[in-house]
């Protein structure tokens, strides 16, 4: 078993269109390790007998090893390739699911959480990466606009099926599924795919400290990777509040919270479908207008919630603004991957990593500012975010001009 993850395959000709799919497949694991156990957060609250931002800050470890682990992790792809990195990642991810599922420490729990950061982010950087090893021209300019739409699924999915395993098995049902869905992974990898990384690069520090230098110095790439964090941010806050709003504010089941996180995961993905409809469209301008349908529709939820409040009045509001979210990130994720294809690991990996490192900590201090009390906290929430995103924008066109 050993010798089969460490050792290194290259991709048969045949078995190609398996490899691609399984790239796909795993570009939601983030989305899935993050979304699947949201309708369970008051439940573990409850069983681990901690109060609501411990457990919520379950999230916030995961998001934050999520997102440090991408700024290394790829230098190391682009010297020692894809594969066996990935495969090393998904098993270490397996055990990790297995100790959270059978563990009843809240700091056992945080530890295994960091591992899942780590691995999470080896394997989707690696994903990443391999298509922008496999593909180029328009072909590949498709399949990047395809990620966040795809990303999106883990967001629809995850906890409308953690809505369900909470009300039938409990709260460590979920880690036991995603131990389920590694190993199921781990398989096909094994069976399936390969190394797709055609040159490696040495593995230099200095050389490598010049291309981090540079890719951070391109003030368009940074202020790209800074709106994928705010975008995100806004689905985050969400994901760290809305189950306590639905369960505790308005007194409803997890699996009404589970279709309220199914229904805005489809919001994303609706945004992604537009951004990818208009990717031909001038890039400025379109999103110029996203964000000001942001500040509009925040705006009118922050004067509507004080005379009408209620699940659909909540769900409305957060749709139209999630909507927006995904279409802002489908974007610039677009734009930051295809920025320097010659380095696409590291390229990738900062991508990844910055945005995650800057919604770990933005989301958990506006949840911390505006704590899960009802929907005007959400709302505000969302306001400053959005407001932050305007300030970017004009940064970003004062850098165009």
């Amino acid at each position: 078993m050993l010798y089969s993850i460490t050792s290194t395959k290259t991709i048969k000709p045949e078995n190609q269109g398996m490899a691609t799919t399984l790239a796909f497949a795993l570009l939601p694991l983030s989305g899935f390790a993050t979304d699947i156990y949201i309708p369970s957060l008051p439940s573990m609250a409850s069983s681990l007998h901690v109060g609501s931002m411990q457990v919520q800050f379950t999230l916030t470890v995961f998001l934050i090893s999520y997102g440090v682990a991408q700024l290394f992790v790829g230098s190391l792809l682009d010297s020692f390739g894809r594969y066996k990195i990935s495969l090393i990642a998904t098993f270490l991810f397996i055990l990790a699911s297995l100790a959270v599922a059978m563990s009843s420490n809240i700091y056992t729990i945080y530890a295994m959480r960091v591992v899942h950061g780590i691995t999470v982010g080896a394997i989707i950087v690696a994903k990443r990466a391999y298509f922008v090893d496999m593909f180029t021209g328009d072909k590949l300019k498709h399949y990047l606009s395809m990620f966040s739409i795809i990303w999106s699924t883990g967001p629809i999915v995850a906890p409308f099926i953690g809505g369900y395993f909470q009300e039938a098995f409990g709260w460590r049902s979920n880690f036991y599924f995603l131990a389920f869905f590694g190993a199921l992974v781990l398989v096909l990898e094994m069976l399936y795919s390969g190394e797709s990384l055609q040159h490696f690069s040495e593995f230099a520090i200095k050389k490598i400290t010049g291309i981090y230098a540079t890719m951070i110095g391109t003030a368009s790439f940074t202020l790209g990777i800074v709106m994928l964090g705010l975008a995100y941010s806004m689905v985050m806050m969400y994901n760290m509040t809305g189950p306590f709003i639905i369960e505790h504010s308005l007194h409803l089941t997890p699996v009404t919270a589970g279709y309220s996180s199914l229904v805005l995961g489809f919001a994303w993905m609706v945004g992604g479908l537009i951004g990818k409809a208009s990717i031909n469209k001038p890039f400025f301008s379109r999103i110029a207008l996203n964000v000001g349908v942001q500040v509009a529709f925040v705006l009118i939820m922050l004067a509507c919630l004080k005379f009408i409040t209620g699940l659909y009045t909540l769900i409305f509001f957060a749709f139209i603004i999630h909507v927006c979210a995904g279409f802002t990130f489908n974007n610039f994720f677009t734009f930051c991957l295809s920025r320097f294809p010659k380095n696409a690991g590291i390229a990738s990996g900062l991508t990844g990593g910055i945005n995650y490192v800057i919604v770990s900590f933005l989301s958990y201090s506006v949840v911390a500012a505006f704590p899960a009390k009802d929907a005007h906290n959400l709302a505000y929430s969302y306001f400053v975010i959005i407001m932050i995103s305007v300030a970017v924008m004009l940064a970003l066109k004062f850098k165009k001009e």
